[in-house]
């Protein structure tokens, strides 16, 4: 038998699975079914691993019994995390990076010193996990250390990462420790002003996602069939994105990119750039190599009505597809509602397909936006002074398009467009001339599971089945 590895995700709406000959570097087949997250998660994996078997016949159940079995998991919510830090724009951020570098959902953020309000707010979010950071290296402790005391007494029955001032960090743990709470220490995420420290962050979310929350969230039954779960499927995809980047020892990768992921609930990008040149000067909190951003109102299910409002309705009509010119504001209104209610929905309607694309469009323009950095021009006595907030995004390689929106209609190219750089708005840094990509078979996670086993297996299948676009020829475009 070929070394056959199944690649699976644990989604809140789908199980999915994916059959990839290592030795060939060839996707076997894929196939997915509806999660069973309130019964047993291992009923949606069987049903998905027999869709498997009955669509592509070389696949039997023996094949699949021996096979070796990854797999990511965003289901039952997924990681939900807060974030505790100082000062709001610096240890704060730089916790919530950290956060959502290691795929977590960052349902809320505290900075300065909690009060009972705080503690009971946090008690009350239902949360996976904290991550507490605060003070510099050496900077201030007076408060992580009365943080840490109000954590310790509270009710909170979950882990804690440590990632503040290394000076008290020892303390901080034994603080919680003290009352029967979890906790592990790893490095600041934020060592000195101009320094960010993320990965040790979060290779530590990831081990104890693995390690408690799994259990916690009842994929056991699960686990006894395939292993471990090895980590959030957002980490997952921002791997995968790190990897095509960059490549191996063997094989260059695309260069600097972005991920832009459109869903029913969030619109997330995942960039991978230094995204910094010697014309600006850099002002602000530094940002990640491999950064990811998570725009939980930008959702084109849930979230619909919220793009309507955020851009506007003439906005969303202009970024539709053809000829809608019927399509009134109120029918806007009326179909974004609809969507907002069945979130499930599938167009079948001319203009239910279209409005689905403004929307789209729509989501990935402020999700780029949001994303990228900005340059400001300041007058000074010597002339123009332009400060860079954020990172550059303009001379990215490739722009990778993944979701259902992209791989089932053929107005792909023009949602991806979206995330281009705009005359219009001339000082934001999004990317100018980038190869385009559209991720067709969902295979993003399944690079990021693969990418720490078998690297240049990997990124051979992300070259062999991300599907290029043709160039475009306007003067946005790649």
């Amino acid at each position: 038998m070929d070394d056959i590895i199944l690649l699976i995700d644990f989604g809140s709406t789908y199980t999915k699975v994916l059959a990839v000959d290592l030795d060939r570097s060839e996707v076997l087949g894929r196939a997915q079914s509806p999660s069973t997250v309130s019964e047993n998660m291992l009923i949606g994996l069987q049903n998905a691993l027999s869709a498997l078997r009955l669509n592509h016949r070389p696949i039997d159940k023996q094949t699949i019994d021996q096979s070796r079995k990854l797999a990511s998991s965003s289901a039952a919510g997924g990681l939900r995390l807060i974030a505790i830090g100082l000062v709001p724009e610096l240890t704060l951020e730089a916790a919530r990076r950290a956060a959502l570098g290691a795929g977590a959902k960052v349902v809320d953020a505290f900075s300065y010193e909690l009060n009972e309000d705080d503690i009971h707010q946090i008690e009350q979010a239902g949360c996976d996990l904290i991550l507490l950071a605060g003070g510099t290296d050496g900077g201030d402790k007076k408060a992580i250390l009365q943080n840490a005391e109000m954590l310790a007494n509270s009710g909170l029955n979950i882990p804690f990462v440590v990632a503040g001032n290394k000076v008290v960090s020892n303390q901080v743990v034994n603080t919680l420790e003290s009352k029967g709470k979890y906790a592990e220490k790893t490095e600041n995420v934020l060592p000195s002003l101009d320094t960010l420290n993320v990965d040790p962050a979060r290779d530590c979310i990831r081990q104890i996602f693995m390690n408690r929350i799994v259990h916690a969230k009842g994929l056991d039954k699960a686990q006894e069939f395939i292993g471990n779960i090895l980590m959030p499927t957002p980490m997952a995809t921002l791997k995968a994105a790190q990897l095509i980047a960059d490549g191996t020892k063997k094989e260059a990768g695309l260069g600097e990119l972005m991920v832009v992921e459109v869903g029913g609930a969030t619109t997330n990008v995942h960039s991978v750039a230094r995204g910094y040149s010697s014309e600006n000067i850099v002002k602000g909190l530094p940002d990640p190599y491999a950064k990811r951003t998570v725009e939980g109102d930008l959702g084109i299910r849930y979230n619909a009505e919220s793009i309507v409002n955020i851009v506007g309705e003439r906005k969303v009509l202009e970024n539709c597809p053809g000829e809608i010119e019927c399509c009134t504001g109120a029918d806007l209104n009326k179909i974004s509602s609809f969507l907002s209610k069945n979130v499930n929905y599938v167009p079948y309607k001319r203009m239910d397909y279209y409005i689905d694309i403004g929307l789209a469009r729509s989501a990935v323009e402020v999700a780029v936006e949001r994303h990228a950095g900005v340059v400001k021009e300041v007058w000074t006595l010597n002339g123009t002074v332009k400060f860079q907030y954020g990172k550059d995004l303009t001379c990215l390689k490739a722009l990778i398009g993944t979701g259902g929106i992209f791989a089932y209609n053929q107005h792909s190219k023009e949602v991806l467009k979206a995330a281009l750089f705009d005359q219009n708005n001339p000082l934001s840094l999004k990317p100018q001339k980038p190869d385009f990509y559209i991720d067709r078979r969902y295979i993003l996670y399944g690079i990021g599971l693969l990418s720490d086993l078998a690297p240049d297996i990997a990124l051979a299948i992300a070259k062999k089945y991300l599907t290029r676009l043709p160039a475009c020829t306007d003067q946005n475009g790649p």
